[in-house]
């Protein structure tokens, strides 16, 4: 699943592509653009954003348009009359410009509704890591909050703090030592603190670009651990393990010797 700096990329990138543009079509073969696109024709896009792994559109009339991309879809950028490199029967949302179409690929949820309808979908999120945020005060909510549950649910979990994955769930843990099972409680507020900070820094570095946690974009070196399973430790040469982690039940990676349980 697309993380935040994927979703914020996504976002720059049809922002600065229909930011002042006049829809001049809306259409698609999601319902909530068969029923509803006629309402955004003839509006002016004011601005395309994020917030965690939900990609906003926004409109002149009031109107939002929230697309989560999941595991299937994508959004792409065509100048009119350009081949499109995906099929149309897979275009769930196309919106036309004068000059641009942007096309929004099998993702599985699309939203068009008034923008405090839309608010009230993604209320329920943790604040975006890719924002500007107090990283200690965060740590230490989430320690309280979230006191018995392992350090690999809390963090990807987007009602506590929004934007992380598996990726960077598995690659931030083993930054900083901290092994997937550690419940939050035993997570030092502090080292959280700075793995928050570290995490944010990643997300922005990555936005737009080929994703690296090590420093490297060379193939086979942009990550520690993940996706590495069986594999040694870039560190200490241990066996990279793999297990389904947490009650969550999400793909986590992880050195046995560099992250020991407490």
């Amino acid at each position: 699943m697309p993380e935040g700096d994927t979703i914020h990329g996504a976002a720059d990138r049809l922002d600065e592509a229909l930011r002042g543009e006049e829809v001049m079509a809306a259409r698609g073969s999601h319902r909530a653009i068969r029923e509803f696109g006629r309402r955004i024709a003839g509006t002016t896009v004011t601005e395309a954003t994020a917030h965690g792994k939900h990609l906003l559109i926004n409109f002149s009339n009031g109107w939002t348009l929230r697309t989560h991309l999941q595991m299937t879809g994508a959004w792409h950028i065509y100048k009119t009359g350009e081949r499109w490199r995906k099929s149309p029967g897979k275009a769930r949302v196309i919106l036309e410009t004068e000059t641009q179409v942007a096309v929004c690929f099998a993702a599985p949820t699309v939203q068009l509704a008034p923008r405090h309808i839309v608010a009230q979908r993604i209320d329920n999120l943790g604040p975006d890591l890719m924002g500007d945020l107090d990283f200690a005060s965060l740590a230490n909510q989430l320690r309280d909050d979230h006191p018995d549950r392992p350090a690999c649910d809390v963090i990807v979990d987007q009602s506590a703090v929004a934007g992380l994955g598996n990726v960077y769930k598995s690659e931030l843990l083993f930054e900083f030592g901290i092994h997937p099972d550690t419940s939050m409680t035993d997570v030092d507020g502090a080292a959280l603190a700075d793995l928050l900070t570290r995490g944010h820094v990643m997300l922005n570095a990555n936005r737009g670009t080929s994703r690296t946690t090590t420093g490297s974009r060379a193939p086979g070196q942009a990550s520690w651990v993940y996706g590495r399973s069986g594999k040694p430790c870039r560190r200490c040469s241990a066996t990279i393990e793999y297990g389904v982690r947490g009650p969550l039940a999400r793909d986590t990676f992880w050195c046995p010797k560099c992250q020991k349980t407490s």
